[in-house]
């Protein structure tokens, strides 16, 4: 809804204040300038990108309009269900822990946090790490430099979106130099024509410019860092997962793991520590709301 809100009163201000200034907004209305930039803008972010990162600039700006970060209640889940595998893990054979590694979205204790099991690469990173702490072969500092390495290709995958429709944002301008070039070539070529007519072509090649520009400062840009900032809170949740792991593998306990991880959170969204501890000890996960009334 954000981003619908500041689109809005981006056009309003602009239309609104050409309008006061005296000016008439049909003149701004020149489709073929717009097909000339657009395309021209989605043309060369097909060359620039393999398919892969075609689809995922749509799912990525759907996840920004939807703004999908991890919310209160999903940062619970995520910190109850790694409490409940750390618990698992100190009471359950290294084969019962392997049957749950195996199948999460067929385990009970994966089922308590359906926020965590739908998104399938967290979910993997997750058993991943819990497999190499049943091996109990590796070092601590080994796995925080694997979780590392693997978090910064994660990130790397996630901003591809990211940086393709920052490219696009800033070719626009140059496409919108292209329209108005050719905007004045088409009205060089009625050069005989009254001043009237002359002058509306002129204007009407103009418009490419600002149009390049408006998409570029005004519309893409902004998107695109939207796009940045919803990811990177989503890829925190690896973080939180990887800060609790090593507090566990250092000999904490697992209340103390998660309250490693829970201070990963942003201290914005970050819940309370009787809201952690009313999802976990108490075996539910309830909302912050309802936490807190019961304390």
């Amino acid at each position: 809804m954000t981003i619908l809100l500041g689109f809005f009163i981006t056009l309003a201000c602009m239309l609104g204040g050409f309008t006061m200034m005296g000016g008439h907004v049909t003149v701004i209305w020149q489709p073929w300038e717009y097909v000339i930039i657009c395309g021209a803008a989605f043309g060369t972010f097909v060359v620039a990108n393999p398919m892969k990162t075609i689809k995922d600039c749509g799912s990525a700006t759907v996840e920004a309009f939807r703004n999908d970060v991890p919310t209160q209640e999903e940062h619970i889940e995520l910190l109850s269900l790694l409490f409940f595998m750390m618990r698992e893990l100190r009471d359950k054979s290294r084969a019962e822990m392997e049957m749950i590694i195996d199948a999460p979205q067929e385990s009970e204790v994966f089922k308590r946090s359906p926020s965590v099991t739908e998104h399938e690469d967290l979910t993997t990173f997750i058993c991943d790490y819990f497999r190499l702490i049943i091996m109990g072969n590796a070092r601590t500092h080994e796995i925080e430099s694997l979780m590392d390495e693997e978090i910064e290709t994660a990130r790397h995958d996630k901003l591809k979106a990211y940086h393709a429709l920052v490219a696009v944002g800033d070719g626009l301008p140059a496409l919108g130099i292209v329209a108005a070039v050719l905007g004045v070539v088409k009205a060089m070529g009625a050069i005989d024509q009254a001043p009237e007519i002359l002058g509306g072509l002129i204007a009407s090649a103009l418009v490419g410019t600002f149009a390049g520009i408006f998409f570029s400062y005004a519309v893409v840009g902004p998107l695109a860092t939207k796009v940045k900032i919803v990811r990177e809170k989503r890829l925190r949740s690896y973080v939180i997962v990887k800060q609790s792991l090593l507090a566990f593998m250092n000999g904490a306990m697992p209340q103390v793991a998660i309250e490693h991880g829970r201070k990963a959170i942003s201290a914005y969204e970050r819940p309370t520590i009787n809201d952690v501890e009313a999802a976990t000890i108490s075996g539910g996960s309830r909302a912050p709301s309802e936490s807190r009334k019961a304390a």
